[in-house]
């Protein structure tokens, strides 16, 4: 079996970040309502953002593929200038194409 990320670790993650951008809405929401104008979002419900299990899998599973195709590139880099250690300047230079192909 291959070595994969803790889907609970990925899901507390996501539910960090959902919670910040919740918080940020509402300050937006608030700022607007107390200038006296009615925000467009602001019929919206506050629903608790949550994700399946197949979902937190799938995302898991992204982020793998993510994480060893950097290494990999960036050990081919290290390589060709005959180091055999990577270091953050070889991350660097391979983080934008990477970037674009996922």
């Amino acid at each position: 079996m291959e070595n994969n990320f803790d889907q609970d670790l990925i899901y507390a993650i996501f539910k960090m970040v959902w919670s910040k951008k919740a918080i940020e809405r509402e300050k937006n929401v608030d700022g607007e309502t107390s200038k006296g104008e009615e925000g467009a979002g602001s019929s919206k419900k506050n629903r608790p953002t949550s994700a399946n299990s197949n979902a937190v899998k799938l995302s898991c599973e992204k982020l793998r593929l993510f994480v060893s195709e950097a290494v990999h590139r960036a050990a081919t880099i290290a390589e060709a200038e005959g180091r055999n250690k990577i270091e953050a300047t070889h991350l660097e230079r391979i983080l934008p194409q990477l970037l674009l192909d996922f």
